[in-house]
């Protein structure tokens, strides 16, 4: 990323920055994570400390919705002339990165924005994300802040009877992920508050209850099949375990659980029931037949659409100058199916002796190894948490004494709060507070000592 050099808003020092001003996702795939995320093109002041981002043009484009975007900071005060000057070797430079045949027409009527929120809220259009959704989400998120202020749990409660409708299933989404943002940056406080909001919302409101209703009909539906297992599960018990499903959470959640039993002999038995029922019982056979049918074709549908857009990001990387960089940037876009798909492609390209691509796939694959190992702190944690004695635990830390530091007593405090937040059994919970109990009275003594 190129560097330029400008003057700080604040006290007018110079200041140096990382400049991107071309956001190609056909090049790029994460350039849009990137300017949606608002951590572009930042000025940071080691002079007075004013953090900020630059003004400066910026051209966005995704091929794939036909998408041309521009967009020049008004405070910058230039003459369209001049504007035009400063943004045309961009939208050339993403023209030009396109094939041919991928030319369409709507490179050559590039839309221009007047507002950087205008092109962020015409970028999520793009991805179905409408103005009217953006304002309601942020209305809810005013809400939860409205709940994290509130005075009392009382008032709470009375906030969110006020404000019921504001509360839905993308409420709950929001929650979910500012609480996981919480935990992941150790903030116990607002993780535990947006916990006890969960709670309340879940309790008091319509849509709540019935969430917490179907939440519990699927940890039943596994509990149910997994005991199945244990005792061995054959196609016809899941099939009457089918049959007996009296909502359609449950029957969702165990045909998702046990999509590769429900194959062509799975079906077949079914059918052989249907035959043997009589008028009235073949009826409600013949109905779960057709809902069976649609469930494992929606469930292969997606799992097939998950896979392709894996071959898509893989080839994309595979293609990159630098793909152990690509690689790298890609890290939190990387699931197990890209994995498969990986290993499928590093197979088959070492069986035709392709040594070009089998180099950039053994490169992708040694990233994501690297990248999977957990970090010393993280096995050691293990290790004492597996530890069943004492003396045992005694003996690890001293064996690594070095690590036993303040963060290493962070990490452990926060595990402990997740597993309460997640209700990880009791006896699990136990052998992590032994774990950091007599890890706490090792730094302790260790200080005492010095």
């Amino acid at each position: 990323m190129p560097k330029t050099q400008t003057s700080c808003p604040r006290c007018k020092q110079p200041v140096v920055a990382d400049l991107e001003q071309l956001f190609d996702v056909g090049v790029d795939p994460q350039a849009k994570q990137r300017l949606l995320s608002g951590q572009i093109n930042l000025i940071q002041c080691k002079n007075c400390g004013y953090v900020g981002n630059l003004s400066t043009p910026l051209v966005y484009h995704d091929p794939n919705k036909e998408l041309l975007l521009t967009y020049f900071p008004p405070e910058l005060g230039l003459p369209v002339n001049d504007q035009e000057r400063l943004i045309g070797p961009l939208i050339t430079k993403a023209v030009n990165s396109l094939p041919n045949e991928k030319r369409k027409a709507y490179i050559l009527r590039p839309r221009t924005m007047f507002t950087l929120q205008t092109m962020i809220e015409t970028i999520l259009e793009g991805d179905g994300i409408t103005k009217e959704m953006l304002d309601a989400q942020q209305k809810r998120l005013a809400f939860m802040q409205r709940l994290m202020s509130a005075s009392s749990p009382e008032a709470r409660l009375e906030m969110i009877q006020q404000e019921e409708t504001l509360i839905d299933e993308s409420f709950f989404s929001i929650l979910s992920r500012l609480g996981e943002a919480a935990m992941a940056q150790g903030d116990q406080q607002v993780a535990r508050a947006l916990a006890g909001i969960q709670q309340d919302v879940l309790n008091h409101t319509e849509i709540g209850k019935n969430l917490k209703a179907q939440a519990q009909e699927s940890e039943d539906a596994v509990k149910e099949l997994q005991e199945a297992s244990q005792k061995g599960l054959t196609r016809d018990i899941l099939l009457d375990m089918l049959v007996a499903s009296k909502s359609e959470t449950r029957l969702a959640t165990l045909v998702s659980m046990a999509r590769s039993g429900l194959d062509n002999q799975f079906f077949q038995l079914l059918t052989d029931r249907i035959n043997a029922a009589d008028d009235e019982a073949k009826q409600p056979l013949v109905e779960l037949r057709e809902k069976l049918t649609v469930l494992t074709a929606e469930i292969d549908k997606a799992v097939q659409a998950q896979y392709a857009n894996m071959r898509k990001l893989l080839d994309q990387i595979a293609a990159a100058p630098d793909v152990r960089k690509a690689t790298e940037e890609s890290l939190e876009l990387i699931s197990e199916q890209f994995v498969e798909v990986l290993d499928t492609e590093l197979k088959l390209a070492r069986q035709k002796g392709d040594l070009g691509r089998s180099g950039k796939l053994q490169t992708i694959m040694t990233v994501i190894q690297e990248a999977s190992a957990p970090p010393p702190e993280i096995e050691f944690i293990n290790e004492l948490v597996e530890a069943q004695t004492d003396e045992e635990r005694a003996k690890i830390l001293g064996e690594h004494a070095d690590m036993v530091t303040a963060e290493m007593l962070g990490m452990m405090n926060n595990l402990m709060a997740q597993m309460e937040q997640q209700n990880q059994p009791a006896e699990v919970r136990s052998q992590v507070d032994k774990a950091y109990r007599a890890a706490l009275r090792f730094s302790m003594q260790a200080s005492l000592n010095k």
